[in-house]
């Protein structure tokens, strides 16, 4: 007599329908009638022939006809053959099904090191991977030692969770069991210290390993480069090259987004001839990197080009081109891109493409069309609205000086409103002089970022444009009190592959004065074509004089003037700042961009600001 469980006796009931299903999709394969019996002396080719079937059904992901074989299965009393199960616990964890999986693993008398591993890679790929976790561990109660499938699968678990600890006790039994130095195994640990933001642990372990491998080299240098260390990846990337690896697809992948990230134009131009040179020319990953890159460095015409020349655009793609047109203020390409998209591609618009979208209509002021585009997301294209939805639109609202509809917004939306929210919020209050819902946004930051001292200084700023220097000093004092400090305003200027930082009244660099009698040049060419200093953007208590001279030596200012000096007349410059560019350097930049007769590129914090002929592409609203 067979035991079935509960849900496989209400499984039963629908199996003619399911077999109907079953010999429909294999009918390019027809099988004998009596292959549905398990006797006689073909038994053992019909077997076989189930393993193979069920191979094919994990090879296509086909879930559902998988369903109807393992119900056939059933009724032959194979259900729980070890091959059979394996094969059929596959099919359920690739396809995602991982409750089938589990409970058809749990009733295998016989687990194999194979068996932990496929349920163990399916919690990690798909989650929740504090089960993939809990396995790992159970397969060590039950006796078995992981191997270079299992170790790679349970770090990303880890990864995932950003779970060092006990990240660090599977290294240790990696090093135990030998597998450290394979480099799977160790490619996987460089991801999950990497993942876990210690990139120290990622590089000792690289330089221990002696047989790298391509593989190995992507994985460190995509270390460096997600933890905020893009030349250190392209120095590992020129280190890789030069002990004669040649690099993979994902590698140039790697190495150019680093460029992105680094604005490092001058190393992104050399990869993008170095990967041309080694046959990467036609690989779409590659060249839609490259339209990230030429877009983040200011080349946006070069990157639209590239684009267009795409042999197919994928989603991605086109999410490059239209966050990058929203990033530089483009408003009216990214959505007429954005047109283009929906009549043109294949792929319908994801939940990234309008973030892209809504970020143009809040860079531009474009109220009404953000608010139509925030509506047609869900109601044409069934996309539920992310926190970063929200937060575009109440970021429009806020620049627009529409602050109670942004604060009565964010009352309305279906989940717990993150820093990101009120962050938008507490900065249009700080544009438009609204003290009293400035505190309001400010209370919910200090609950969400108690250590963020940015969110105190916006609203000391907030309290000095209003002049209300004694509540000022009170957050000041709050800050002091708290051991928060003021992130310091800094910019960057990359001169002839190197990296010159300045920060406000920097003295330090060696052409520090050539550097101040440059600024006082245009200073004074600047003053003669009506430049008048704006100096409300010093909130601090002291004279008008010392205030100007505070905002002469902003950051961005010496970094303009060294490139000035430092490089050939009507050489574009592209400067980096760590934090919103001033008022009054922003008017100053389109002063000098018209006497000195440059393009001048300022990426800061929020968004990308181009300086040509006295105008900004941001035109004044940001």
């Amino acid at each position: 007599m067979i035991v079935r469980t509960r849900a496989e006796r209400a499984f039963l009931p629908s199996l003619n329908q399911l077999l109907h299903q079953f010999h429909s999709f294999t009918a390019a394969n027809p099988i004998p009638s009596d292959y549905y019996s398990f006797s006689g002396p073909q038994s053992y080719n019909k077997y076989h022939f189930y393993v193979s079937l069920l191979q094919s059904f994990v090879s296509q992901k086909a879930i559902g006809p998988g369903k109807k074989l393992h119900a056939r299965l059933l009724l032959s009393n194979l259900g729980f053959d070890t091959v059979l199960a394996t094969k059929l616990v596959n099919l359920y964890s690739v396809c995602n099904h991982l409750t089938n999986a589990h409970k058809l693993f749990d009733r295998i008398p016989k687990r194999n090191i194979f068996l932990w591993n496929i349920l163990i890679r399916g919690y990690a790929w798909n989650g929740p991977f504090e089960t993939a976790i809990s396995l790992y561990y159970q397969m060590l109660d039950y006796g078995l030692l992981p191997d270079n499938f299992t170790f790679p699968f349970v770090l990303k678990a880890c990864s995932a969770l950003s779970a060092i600890d006990t990240g660090r006790e599977i290294h240790k039994l990696a090093v135990l069991t030998g597998w450290e130095s394979d480099v799977f195994v160790a490619a996987g640990l460089i991801d999950m210290y990497s993942k876990c933001s210690s990139v120290h642990d990622a590089r000792s372990l690289f330089d221990r390993i002696s047989n790298r491998d391509v593989v190995l080299w992507n994985s460190m240098i995509a270390a460096y480069s997600q933890n905020g260390r893009p030349s250190d990846a392209l120095s590992l990337f020129r280190d890789m090259a030069l002990e004669g690896f040649r690099p993979s697809e994902a590698t140039l992948v790697t190495v150019i987004s680093a460029s992105a990230d680094a604005a490092a134009l001058p190393r992104g131009r050399e990869i993008h001839g170095f990967g041309w040179r080694m046959g990467f020319s036609s690989f779409d990953k590659v060249n839609t990197s490259l339209v990230d890159m030429y877009m983040k460095s200011g080349w946006v015409r070069l990157a639209r080009v590239l684009f267009e020349q795409l042999v197919e655009k994928r989603i991605v793609s086109w999410n490059a081109m239209i966050s990058g047109y929203a990033m530089h203020g483009h408003a009216i390409e990214a959505l007429s891109l954005f047109d283009k998209m929906k009549k043109e591609a294949i792929l319908l618009p994801d939940n990234i493409t309008f973030v892209g979208v809504l970020s143009a209509c809040s860079h531009a002021g474009m109220v009404h069309e953000g608010q139509r585009f925030f509506d047609s997301m869900q109601q044409d294209f069934s996309i539920s609205p992310t926190v970063q939805h929200y937060t575009c639109l109440i970021d429009l609202l806020g620049h627009a000086g529409r602050l109670e509809e942004a604060h009565q917004l964010i009352g309305t939306m279906p989940m717990k409103p993150d820093s990101g929210v009120w962050g938008a919020l507490l900065n249009g209050c700080k544009i438009h002089g609204d003290v009293e819902l400035g505190e309001k946004a400010l209370r919910e930051l200090i609950n969400l970022e108690p250590d963020d001292a940015g969110n105190y200084v916006i609203l000391s700023n907030l309290y000095c444009q209003a002049r209300m220097w004694e509540e000022a000093a009170k957050i000041r004092n709050k800050m002091i009190d708290r051991g928060l400090k003021k992130s310091i305003a800094c910019s960057w200027i990359e001169v002839k592959n190197y990296n010159h930082a300045f920060l406000v009244g920097d003295l330090s660099h060696p052409q520090s004065d050539e550097i101040y009698g440059e600024l006082e040049r245009l200073e004074g060419l600047m003053q003669q074509a009506g430049y008048v200093p704006d100096t409300m953007s010093v909130f601090h208590n002291v004279g008008d004089d010392e205030k100007r001279n505070m905002v002469r030596s902003h950051s961005e200012r010496l970094a303009i003037a060294f490139g000035l000096i430092s490089t050939p007349s009507g050489a574009r410059l592209m400067v980096k700042k760590n934090i919103r560019v001033c008022e009054d350097c922003h008017v100053a930049i389109k002063f000098i961009s018209r006497i000195v007769n440059r393009e001048i590129i300022i990426r800061d914090v929020n968004r990308y600001h181009y300086f040509k002929d006295g105008q900004c592409s941001c035109r004044d609203y940001w």
